[in-house]
């Protein structure tokens, strides 16, 4: 039997030059989140986004035929859903994208951030125009996704449209079509200003041609949310009421008894709309009335259908160019809102009202959709200071719902307040001297 022994490995080498005094390179050994700082580790720790692939592979090639014919001169049915061939008649349904993708289900389950493949973040380097090859007769046809979705072949003139989900924001998950027609927009257009005519500006009145009301599909992030809020604050129960003084000096004092009050909701939010381009979510009411589009809601977003760039032919749109981090803080704002809605009905009995001091906001989860929306709109530039002011008129394409902004001439509101008041007076004296 033998008593030899392993010998040890030699020691590694140290001094200059050796593998211990080499620093590992970045992203070789493992980082511990608990040593970075709370913002950092927040965003380490947050899950990826998970994905729903909702890509029309059937369209891709960019031409999209009627499954009778073959034909590629597809357009919609004017005031349906449907899509219909100009040359043999056919009419057919899309897939409605919520029950494609089942978009409508577990809402109360989402965990994370859920993103469909049309509204995942735009790529500042994909450009506007796509080159598609003809597969009627080979040939290549161009489309500036910046101001159309379809083009024409010049030689065999096959349809073709932009169907493919390209990262530049022009392509949604889905679009809810126009069910109203231009003549019934130009009669709602005519109808709001008729009723406000008397008032308006002279300039205006002259101009005046709703037939150029134009039809444009407006991007927006449809999202679903699974949420929790808490709200604190302190409520007024008034006990008594009583004045002091007399003539001018008199005023009106309440007691109350305060009250802390506290309260906690879970909700969830299926199908909240959020403006996903940056012009229409500027709010700036000295430069434009975009918060008219926002009177015209709420949409049937339930009966959008599956992406098609047939829908869009002869009709104008615009692209999306903000993405879901930077439409985030919008969301929590609105969820704020909805949770103080939820809370008012237990605190009716502080008569004297609540007024909320904190307020803290859980997003367990949330699944974003990019879709475009019908709108009819009716623009007019009045000219003033700081470029002027845009204003717009606009009717829901899918209920006809009607509101806008009319430039108003200020001496004629004020001459009515004038009167208005002057006779209300005299009215008064009336009364006050009849009743003597």
């Amino acid at each position: 039997m033998s008593n030899a022994t392993t010998p040890p490995p030699p020691a590694a080498p140290t001094g200059p030059g050796s593998p211990r005094d080499v620093p590992p390179l970045p992203g070789t050994f493992p980082m511990d989140p608990a040593t970075l700082p709370e913002a950092i580790r927040d965003e380490v720790l947050v899950p990826d986004p998970v994905a729903i692939d909702t890509a029309a592979a059937e369209l891709k090639d960019g031409v999209n035929r009627c499954p009778k014919c073959g034909a590629s001169e597809i357009r919609q049915k004017p005031g349906s859903d449907l899509l219909i061939c100009l040359y043999c008649r056919n009419e057919w349904a899309s897939a409605r994208v919520e029950e494609e993708f089942g978009l409508g289900e577990g809402i109360d389950q989402l965990e994370g951030t859920v993103i469909a493949s049309g509204a995942r973040d735009i790529a500042a380097d994909t450009a506007s125009l796509m080159t598609f090859k003809c597969n009627g007769c080979g040939a290549e046809v161009t489309v500036n996704t910046e101001n159309a979705m379809t083009a024409r072949c010049h030689w065999c003139r096959h349809v073709l449209g932009v169907n493919e989900q390209i990262a530049n924001g022009a392509v949604p998950d889905a679009v809810l079509p126009f069910h109203i027609k231009k003549d019934d927009a130009v009669a709602r257009i005519r109808q709001f200003v008729d009723k406000r005519r008397l008032f308006a500006l002279k300039a205006f009145k002259e101009q005046f041609t709703p037939e150029n009301v134009v039809p444009v599909y407006l991007p927006y992030m449809i999202v679903d949310a699974n949420a929790s809020a808490a709200v604190a604050g302190k409520g007024e129960i008034k006990t008594r009421e009583y004045t002091q003084g007399s003539g001018n000096d008199r005023k009106t004092y309440y007691d109350a008894d305060v009250y802390q009050v506290e309260r906690h909701v879970d909700f969830t939010v299926d199908d909240l709309p959020l403006e996903s381009s940056a012009e229409r979510g500027n709010l700036d009411t000295r430069t434009n009335t975009n918060n008219i589009i926002n009177t015209i809601l709420p949409f049937d977003t339930k009966n959008a259908v599956k992406w098609n760039a047939s829908y869009l032919v002869g009709v104008t749109s615009e692209k999306r160019d903000r993405d879901v981090e930077q439409l985030r803080p919008r969301l929590e704002d609105q969820l704020l809102s909805i949770a103080r809605a939820q809370v008012e009905a237990s605190v009716n009995r502080y008569d004297r009202g609540v007024r909320w001091e904190r307020e803290r906001l859980d997003v367990r989860g949330t699944r974003w959709v990019s879709m475009y929306l019908p709108v009819w709109l009716y623009s007019y530039h009045q000219p003033g200071s700081n470029g002027g002011l845009l204003h717009y008129i606009a009717v829901n394409g899918r209920t006809g719902e009607t509101m806008g902004s009319v430039p108003v001439q200020q001496w004629k509101l004020l001459m009515t307040a004038l009167t208005v008041g002057t006779i209300l007076e005299g009215i008064a004296l009336w009364i006050l001297g009849n009743s003597a």
